[in-house]
């Protein structure tokens, strides 16, 4: 099995797993399915980022009753962050 063909199982059986229940079609997994495993990948790479970014103070993390948290910029950071940001903007350029 090469490694695309394995990849794909494994997306297809974490979906499985996280919903046993779930039953679809050839067309439905490959449409429905393969993107919620996407999204939920998204999500969870997304989440990981913000919470790097509320350790270094770059982004505020306000809670809301009732509803997820809001993130927004530490104004009292903003030198920082773009400094970070430049870097890695220069290290990008520097390889290509």
């Amino acid at each position: 099995m090469n490694i695309n063909v394995k990849q794909v199982a494994m997306e297809i059986l974490s979906y499985f797993l996280r919903n046993p229940l779930a039953a679809d079609t050839l067309e439905g997994v490959a449409r429905w399915r393969l993107l919620d495993e996407v999204v939920y990948r998204k999500v969870e790479e997304t989440r990981a980022a913000l919470e790097w970014l509320v350790e270094r103070g770059l982004l505020l993390e306000t809670a809301v009753s009732g509803a997820s948290p809001v993130f927004c910029l530490n104004i009292d950071r903003i030198s920082e962050a773009e400094k970070l940001l430049a870097g890695k903007v220069r290290r990008r350029r520097g390889r290509a």
